[in-house]
């Protein structure tokens, strides 16, 4: 499938790019090629191929889930203009 310099002038403007016209005649090329060579690979025969995240069979190391540092925030509210229940109160701006 080869793409019209209509299609890639639409592509350059959604990608907010600003091609000369040397470059619309060179993306034209290339951007074909691509469309082709995904065309070409829908083309594989995929049937009982289990979908996959990762092409390696590996678990991702994962550090354990435990509290590293220290609650503070009664230390951090003490400067605050109002507090109550472990909330900051501000006033209301919208009636």
């Amino acid at each position: 499938m080869s793409l019209s310099k209509d299609q890639v002038q639409h592509i350059a403007k959604l990608a907010r790019l600003e091609l000369s016209e040397d470059e619309y005649a060179e993306s034209v090329k290339k951007l074909s090629k691509i469309v082709d060579f995904v065309d070409h690979l829908s083309e594989a025969d995929t049937e009982g191929v289990v979908p996959m995240a990762h092409p390696l069979d590996v678990a991702q190391r994962l550090r354990p889930d435990v509290v590293i540092e220290a609650n503070e925030r009664d230390h951090y509210q003490q400067n605050a203009a109002s507090v109550s229940g472990g909330l900051y109160l501000v006033p209301k701006v919208i009636e």
